[in-house]
């Protein structure tokens, strides 16, 4: 127990009314900054094709804390071409994608603009930029 002498009833009715956004819910559409959290090569279940597997944890400008999750199938020319075009967006230089797997902790804390727009049932994740902290105080 702590000696926290103050009364926090006064707030009662804005606890109770203030909304809680679930964490598996997906972030409404629109623009985030973000930190990779986490990155993993994988297999798609369904079609067993190889693919990147991110997880970029917002913290701005609203929804702070929740995951966006993005994949980048590597199942074509085209999808190898975006995966290259979103590690160099993150800052990541190979020389060839088989040097990936080793290089892997080199994405994780990267902080990104990205865009999330949804389309049907599908959403797609875009990572517009890279945040340098520099950058963002000038």
């Amino acid at each position: 127990m702590s000696d926290f002498d103050f009364d926090l009833s006064q707030y009662d009715e804005e606890y109770a009314a203030a909304p809680v956004e679930s964490p598996s819910e997906s972030v409404p559409d629109g623009k985030y900054q973000a930190v990779v959290h986490k990155v993993e090569l994988a297999r798609s279940k369904q079609t067993d094709t190889p693919m990147l597997k991110w997880q970029l944890k917002v913290i701005a400008p609203h929804s702070v804390g929740r995951m966006i999750f993005r994949n980048n199938m590597l199942g074509s020319a085209e999808n190898v071409k975006w995966l290259k075009q979103d590690l160099f967006t993150c800052g990541l230089e190979l020389d060839k994608l088989s040097d990936l797997p080793g290089r892997l902790e080199e994405l994780l804390d990267v902080a990104l603009e990205v865009t999330v727009k949804t389309k049907g049932e599908y959403s797609n994740v875009f990572l517009n930029r890279r945040i340098d902290a520099d950058t963002e105080a000038g």
